[in-house]
């Protein structure tokens, strides 16, 4: 069964993939949902999320793309009809039936297009299709979220009545604003609102002579809001109806509550498939933003992650517009552990993240940056000792933290666990604590257990060289810069560049003498051979790409001149058949020529005739009859040609002109004022210029004038034409 601690999904900063897939999550449910991604617990359950994700993904290539899922979360309604006697307000029906809509279009193209995402209708085949939810709402509430007047034979009844009583009340109104109007009583205003009732503003003069309810006065004082006493009996009346209204709205809500409460479960299921939904297309979108795609799992135990990209560190640097370095590593049965050795900001420790991260998120049903031929295996556990672990709250140093680790990891380390050690041996001295910590790698090897460790200790190098299913990698540096390269090479330690490094930064070369002195030769031996290695090693790999890259250069040219010469070929066949299709017109135009010659001289029309027919009967027996399909393809075939020829020959002509456009805008260009001698850059005719304004000159020609731009214009010196 897989277990992976909360420990390990810190170490490898798996909270923060999650935070990114929440933000793109629709709904506050889904951004819930994704932040308790965990690794699965059984392999099936786990490729079904992985193969989800992987066709929502393949969803936004094709043209059945998965519809919009979002919805407003019905969690409030969901508890209220829990409880027995309770109703809902309107707008939680119409939320109800929204999200009953959205599911049952969702299960319907899902069923569909099963072909399509079969893993998908999987999920989708867990949740009942029915309308029976949607029909009972809609026969109470509308489209706004409103009861419809329908919704019973009482409320019916109820708002006719209402209608009824309004338009008596409104025409009682009318009336009294007319005759109190007539008389002087009414500001300029007229009428108003006061507690959502019509009022007359009267002024405060002639309040005592209106016959009404005062319902208040302006601010001032100087106008009295009085509903009119004809007007207040139909008010009296309407507000008794409105009441009436209300209490049958909430029979109404209380008998739709009770017909829904028994969907109760499966509405709850709505709501659970599509915050499901939600974060397959969150993993979806993540997946396409890092280029994740899903590599293969295999039973066979091996880990093979070519071209593995960081997803945070590739995120981070696309959006600074910043080169990530991909990764290539390979775990298997022949080479379980990979001890990598270089100097500190080489990117040994990105390097040991990225595979433990990779295989997390991967366990976690996402797709990876890697590319198409990876593969893995699942494990069981992923033990990981990464940073600086200092246990202020427990006492700890950070050597007894790790020391307290390993005694984990030697409890729990086995042959489906994969171990990642950041600066493996570091918190002690240095001769001790490399002893002990080679003797923790001799027992994890033992345990063909898979892992990746970080050092700086020559004695982790050798033993990694000395154990048959054990290597040694190094992260490439510049020898000449002294600057990481980012890139991983398997099969050599990797020399720290300690004094190298240091001289760089400026330390005195005595300093560093005095130093060297101090260890052991064999170490500085030890080290500068390494570094000799691994310098050549650079170099090899630099020549290596240089002739890989003049070699895809090369195939590249090789296709393109193939590609040019077929395109010169077919384009010399069209030519060559056009120009014998014009050759043929024009003798035949000749011979029509000299037909009609002949008869306008002797005007003898049986000689015109058997010509013409002579001529035909010539060209008929040169040809085959062709089907209407191939006469429809050779007609398509000309007009192809044809319009080819016409985009050459305008593009010649475009050339020419823009030669000659630039020739004349090389030369300096002289300031044109009145009575200049001057002609247009494409035209011959030479004038003179009358006057000039905004840009814009007159040119008088002799016989006429014109107005052109001074930018189209040239200066013509005296005696030139």
């Amino acid at each position: 069964m897989i277990s992976i601690t909360e420990k390990t999904l810190q170490d490898l900063q798996f909270p923060t993939v999650l935070e990114t897939i929440s933000t793109i999550c629709n709904t506050d449910i889904g951004k819930q949902k994704a932040l308790k991604i965990t690794p699965f617990k059984d392999k099936e359950t786990l490729m079904q999320a992985l193969m989800q994700t992987s066709e929502y993904v393949s969803s936004f290539q094709n043209n059945n793309a998965i519809p919009n899922h979002g919805f407003d979360a019905i969690t409030h309604e969901i508890k209220f009809l829990a409880i027995e006697d309770s109703f809902l307000e309107v707008g939680s029906f119409r939320k109800i039936a929204t999200i009953s809509s959205t599911v049952n279009f969702l299960l319907s193209f899902l069923r569909k297009f099963e072909d399509y995402y079969p893993n998908i209708n999987a999920r989708a085949n867990q949740v009942e299709l029915t309308k029976e939810i949607i029909t009972m709402v809609d026969e109470v509430v509308d489209k706004y979220g409103e009861i419809k007047d329908n919704a019973s034979p009482d409320l019916l009844n109820i708002r006719r009545s209402m209608n009824a009583v309004r338009g008596k009340v409104n025409q009682s109104f009318g009336t009294a604003m007319t005759h109190y109007n007539s008389l002087g009583y009414l500001d300029d205003i007229k009428e108003s609102f006061v507690q959502n009732r019509r009022v007359l503003a009267v002024l405060a003069m002639y309040r005592r002579k209106v016959k009404g309810s005062i319902l208040g006065s302006s601010k001032t004082g100087s106008i009295a809001y009085i509903e009119p006493e004809a007007t207040l009996q139909y008010s009296r009346e309407l507000s008794n109806l409105e009441y009436e209204e209300k209490e049958e709205i909430t029979r109404i809500l209380k008998q739709l509550s009770n017909y829904i409460r028994p969907y109760l479960p499966l509405l709850i299921k709505y709501q659970d498939f599509l915050s499901d939904i939600d974060v397959i297309a969150a993993k979806a979108k993540y997946a396409n933003k890092i280029n994740g795609i899903l590599p293969t799992i295999t039973e066979e135990r091996r880990l093979y992650f070519r071209d593995a990209y960081h997803p945070i560190l590739f995120l981070n640097n696309k959006s600074k517009n910043e080169i990530t370095h991909p990764q290539t590593i390979e775990l298997s049965q022949e080479s379980r552990i990979i001890v990598i050795s270089g100097p500190n900001a080489g990117g040994k420790t990105i390097s040991l993240k990225t595979v433990g991260l990779l295989q997390l998120m991967l366990q976690s049903g996402m797709l990876i940056p890697v590319h198409e031929r990876s593969e893995t295996f699942l494990f069981d556990r992923i033990l990981t000792d990464i940073g600086d672990n200092q246990s202020i709250e427990n006492h700890l140093s950070t050597y007894s933290y790790r020391l307290k680790n390993m005694n984990y990891f030697l409890k729990k380390c086995n042959r489906k666990t994969m171990f990642l050690i950041d600066e493996f041996g570091t918190g002690s001295d240095p001769e001790l604590g490399g002893a002990l910590a080679e003797i923790f790698l001799e027992e994890f090897y033992h345990r063909e257990a898979f892992g990746i460790i970080t050092t700086h200790y020559s004695n982790l190098k050798i033993l990694a060289n000395e154990l048959p299913f054990a290597t040694n990698a190094n992260m490439l540096f510049d020898e000449k810069t002294l600057e990481p390269m980012y890139k991983l090479v398997l099969g050599q330690a990797g020399s720290s560049f300690t004094f190298e490094v240091a001289l760089k930064n400026g330390i005195p070369f005595s300093l560093i003498n005095r130093a060297k002195k101090k260890i052991e030769v064999g170490k500085v031996r030890f080290d500068k051979t390494i570094a000799t290695l691994q310098k050549e090693r650079s170099k090899m790999e630099k020549t290596s790409q240089i002739l890989k890259e003049e070699e895809t250069k090369a195939r590249e040219e090789g296709k393109k001149m193939e590609t040019i010469n077929v395109k010169i070929k077919q384009k010399l066949e069209s030519y060559q058949e056009l120009y014998d299709s014009n050759q043929k017109t024009i003798y035949i135009g000749q011979k029509i020529e000299d037909i009609s010659e002949k008869y306008f001289n002797n005007k003898n029309k049986k000689e015109l005739l058997g010509e013409f027919l002579k001529i035909i009967e010539i060209e008929n027996s040169k040809r085959k009859k062709a089907t209407s399909k191939e006469s429809k393809a050779l007609i398509e075939k000309k007009k192809e040609v044809i319009q080819e020829v016409t985009v050459q020959v305008e593009e010649i002509r475009k050339e020419k002109k823009e030669k000659k456009l630039k020739v004349v805008t090389e030369k300096p260009k002289p300031i044109l004022k009145v009575g200049d001698r001057v002609r247009m850059f494409d035209g011959k005719a030479v004038g003179t210029i009358d006057s000039i304004e905004k840009n814009k000159a007159t040119v008088n020609y002799g016989v006429f004038t014109s107005k052109v731009s001074m930018e189209a214009l040239e200066f013509v010196e005296a005696g030139k034409k």
